[in-house]
């Protein structure tokens, strides 16, 4: 079903969960599909514990197969002069949340989902927010009530010492892209925690 399709995939600033998500670029180009990597200035900039951005950069550049999208103006034909079949964004950090959901467009990332939603084909988020039950959860809500937005499921990725972090099983990404493709919404969307496994 994804062979052949044009899927962009988008990294915001949560580090953390990286390593789940590459291997998920790697399926998606394993299933014939063409994958566009945007990146956050926050992912090309920022050295952490999990990593260095610059090496971030050349590790989800070899999962993509071609050179990452860093800037906006090189996101912007994602509208007019090469539309994606479908946005991806995984992580979609609290941050790029809300202004996801407040049509701000300051980063490659953002540029590529606006560009896509201005196609009318769908953008698949797979959220990690420390404040997903908190103050971001309006956002949330006004995202999931947004036409042509999908949400990879997600769930609390630890509710005792986090309870307002919410967190998307990256491994469920190819299955959400395929069923929006569809124009469908994978359920359920709200999943219980499993406190023995960290996706």
């Amino acid at each position: 079903m994804l062979h052949g399709k044009r899927i962009g995939f988008g990294l915001t600033g949560s580090h953390c969960t990286y390593h789940a998500v590459l291997p998920e670029i790697k399926k998606l180009r394993a299933l014939g599909a063409e994958v566009y990597p945007v990146v956050s200035y926050t992912v090309q900039k920022t050295d952490t514990r999990f990593g260095e951005g610059e090496s971030w950069l050349k590790d989800i550049e070899e999962a993509a197969g071609r050179k990452c999208v860093c800037t906006i103006p090189e996101a912007e034909p994602f509208g007019p002069v090469t539309p994606l079949d479908c946005m991806v964004i995984a992580p979609l950090t609290g941050n790029s949340l809300s202004k996801l959901a407040n049509a701000l467009t300051d980063s490659p990332v953002l540029m590529a989902a606006k560009a896509t939603m201005r196609n009318t084909k769908p953008v698949v988020v797979a959220i990690s927010t420390n404040d997903g039950l908190g103050l971001n959860g309006v956002n949330i809500m006004k995202l999931m009530a947004a036409k042509n937005v999908y949400f990879v499921p997600f769930s609390q990725d630890d509710p005792i010492s986090k309870p307002n972090s919410l967190v998307a099983h990256m491994s469920d990404i190819q299955s959400t892209v395929e069923a929006a493709i569809l124009g469908k919404q994978i359920q359920p969307v709200l999943t219980m925690a499993n406190l023995n496994k960290r996706d």
